[in-house]
């Protein structure tokens, strides 16, 4: 890729052989829905068990986090567009070994995740068809969106074009329908007021540290927008797009309906965790069939996220072959897309599903803890790679600045302190603490591997 670029002529991936077949709507949508994961509507029942109506605060403070990682992570990208993101530009910026390390860690991260979102949708279509096999659907859910990714990139962007207007428009309307409840205006419900946010923190400091850890990584996924774009008409002004509205999208999807839920709904509810605290919420308003409708929301957050974690699994496989951190075929590129590495990344989803049901108590349980902590070491990574690029941008080619990251270079090492923090946190809580070993593990020996590569590359 050339070093210098002009306004007229936006930089291109460095990834020639992928096809750009993803328009700007794609892109856009991609960026809005990518923010509503599963987790969102699931996993922060127990965060709110945890920490009360303090998990407002808890999901502000990571979203906060999150924002700043993806404004560094969007100024790297608008200037250095590729399919392998973060891992492209931590090897440009520290060094080969840590785009390897990087890169490969993500890769096992994604591929899990879609075994793991692949459970989750064959656990609620079961539950509507329980004559069926589970692995059947995870199969046949695996057949479609490995299918859809094999064939054209534009047609996994049209899925999450549909998949992310689904989502938006779900939680916007629970956004609309719980503001109009909280002020008396909803037929047939009645204000509640602040009668449940008395008790702001129950569990005390414990809880929100609980909280805290719980919504940092549902922010997991924001990373796939940059990994698209590098595959759209035009990356640069992608990339722009979706980093300068980040901020709107996760104050009012992820604080704004944790806020609503609380006001709803008392903290303490069982249903907050059995039901989720989506359905806990609608049933508080007495929505008729608020339980079903809220499981085919799910469903569609499952699916979405099988099928972005699919795609982004294999342009990180396929960027990392490119740059000669792995094997080579998995870089073989045809018709625009590298189908060897869709391949590879399904069959080790598929491979993830398989483990849960033959070995569920040791092989399986390791594997989750070892991409427990997977995302805040790619955030890292980011952090120190925008550090040291920012200042080779600034002297080499500062016309490539489209997004700069704010207040640099104060707010960048805020977020690594924040970053700290939390590894702080995890090791406090036993949960947590073994997922944080065994992904220190997991990326020191990836670190090393790496490091021996590039040693040895040198000497050659």
């Amino acid at each position: 890729m050339s070093n210098s670029t002009t306004p007229e002529a936006p930089p291109r991936p460095d990834d020639a052989a992928l096809s750009h077949g993803l328009k700007q709507r794609h892109l856009s949508m991609i960026a809005l829905g990518g923010v509503i994961g599963a987790g969102l509507f699931v996993g922060s029942g127990a965060g709110i068990a945890a920490a009360g109506p303090s998990i407002v605060v808890a999901y502000a403070l990571s979203g906060l986090l999150v924002m700043l990682v993806m404004r560094m992570l969007g100024e790297m990208s608008a200037a250095y567009p590729s399919s392998g993101s973060f891992s492209a530009h931590a090897e440009r910026a520290i060094g080969p070994w840590a785009g390897f390390t990087a890169g490969w860690a993500f890769w096992v991260l994604l591929c899990t995740a879609v075994g793991l979102e692949g459970i989750g949708a064959a656990q609620i279509v079961h539950g509507w068809l329980p004559g069926t096999p589970e692995w059947a659907w995870v199969a046949l859910f695996m057949v479609v969106f490995c299918g859809t990714n094999l064939a054209a990139v534009k047609n996994f962007g049209e899925f999450e074009f549909w998949f992310a207007a689904l989502k938006v428009g779900a939680i916007s309307l629970f956004l609309v329908l719980g503001v109009l409840a909280i002020a008396g205006v909803l037929p047939g419900t009645d204000a509640p007021g602040t009668s449940h946010l008395g008790d702001f923190m129950p569990h005390g400091g414990n809880g929100l540290i609980i909280g805290l850890l719980a919504s940092v990584f549902a922010y997991g996924g924001l990373e796939t927008v940059t990994i698209a774009a590098a595959e759209s008409e035009n990356p640069v002004k992608g990339v722009a797009s979706a980093v300068r509205t980040a901020m709107w999208r996760i104050a009012l999807f992820y604080v704004g309906s944790m806020a609503v839920i609380v006001t709803l709904v008392p903290w303490d509810s069982p249903e907050v965790v059995e039901k989720g605290p989506y359905v806990a919420a609608l049933d508080e308003l007495g929505i008729p069939g608020a339980g079903q409708l809220m499981n085919v929301v799910v469903l569609v957050a499952l699916l979405s996220a099988m099928n972005a974690n699919i795609y982004g699994a294999s342009r990180i496989g396929y960027s990392l072959v490119e740059r000669g951190q792995g094997p080579k075929a998995l870089g073989r590129v045809s018709g625009g897309v590298p189908r060897t590495a869709v391949l590879v990344s399904s069959l080790f989803g598929f491979g993830c599903v398989l483990l849960s049901y033959w070995r569920p108590d040791d092989v399986f349980s390791w594997l989750l803890n070892m991409i427990g902590a997977v995302i805040l070491v790619v955030w890292i990574f980011i952090a120190v790679a925008q550090l040291r690029l920012r200042r080779r941008l600034e002297r080499e080619a500062p016309e490539k600045l489209v997004v700069r990251m704010w207040g640099f270079p104060w707010l960048t090492w805020v977020a690594l302190a924040g970053m700290a923090g939390v590894f702080v946190l995890m090791a406090r809580e036993p949960d947590t603490r073994v997922q944080l070993y065994s992904t220190g593990g997991m990326t020191l020996v990836l670190a090393a591997v790496g490091y021996a590569r590039q040693r040895r590359r040198a000497r050659g």
